[in-house]
């Protein structure tokens, strides 16, 4: 039987690990939840393990891998097998929707956004990047493919706005430098990290550069590090608390 996916990768088969190398970043998690106000209801749309749901209100889960949602740990939300295309809510039914870093998987973009607009009551929060943006890290350097590859997938922040809100507040998130979540801009003061293929392997974007394309980005960042180059051009970083890429947290308002 043929299986058809969800969204633009298979979590099924290649999200095992994502729940211990992408966890929730605590200062992250607290823009994230202070955007949902003083909602006590909360749905989480393309959940995949759980990570930044609130403990502290109800919270109810969209997960359409079965994979993603065998990784959510004990305790945590339940989660419903759905998509965010045809979420099976009534109007209005949340006091506040959120979804972080899944909106760019989704098949039909534009009719995700509408749905979670229709079954929240208040705030819409979208946790994305910026594809226009994506050129901030040094890592665009060494794989231009991923960064061509990232910034088709992403849809435009404008029109991410305009669907989830009458208003919406779009916010530059600043990633620590001990970021714990592991996607790409989380090593900006961490090379070598991408010379593992578990910490690439829990970033999505990979899958869609080739195996010889990803060979030359590894190879050629581990000649910088050995040779100096690297700290060269960018060791500045390492001591920069913070760094403004691409992340973007989106709060639309009904």
């Amino acid at each position: 039987m043929t299986q058809t996916l969800a969204g633009d990768f298979d979590y099924d088969t290649h999200g095992q690990g994502y729940a211990r190398r992408r966890r929730p970043d605590p200062r992250i998690a607290a823009l994230i939840h202070s955007a949902l106000g003083d909602a006590r209801t909360v749905l989480n749309v393309g959940a995949g393990a759980g990570s930044y749901e609130p403990d502290d209100r109800y919270v109810l889960a969209v997960e359409p891998s079965a994979a993603m949602r065998a990784q959510r740990p004990p305790g945590a939300a339940p989660a419903v097998n759905a998509t965010a295309e045809q979420l099976p809510f009534d109007d209005d039914a949340f006091d506040a929707v959120m979804a972080t870093v899944t909106v760019h998987q989704w098949r039909d973009t534009a009719r995700g956004l509408t749905e979670l607009r229709r079954v929240a009551r208040g705030p819409v929060v979208v946790l994305t990047f910026d594809g226009e943006e994506l050129e901030r890290l040094w890592l665009a350097a060494y794989a231009p493919e991923l960064i061509a590859a990232e910034r088709r997938r992403y849809p435009a922040v404008p029109d991410i706005a305009a669907a989830i809100g009458r208003s919406t507040e779009v916010i530059e998130v600043p990633i620590p430098i001990d970021c714990v979540d592991g996607f790409t801009e989380a090593f900006y003061a961490r090379p070598e990290e991408f010379l593992d293929p578990r910490v690439r392997a829990a970033q999505s974007a990979w899958s869609f550069v080739s195996a010889e394309a990803t060979r030359r980005a590894v190879e050629d960042l581990r000649s910088d590090l050995a040779t100096g180059e690297w700290e060269r051009r960018y060791g500045h970083l390492r001591g920069q608390s913070e760094f403004l890429g691409s992340l973007r947290l989106l709060i639309g308002h009904p």
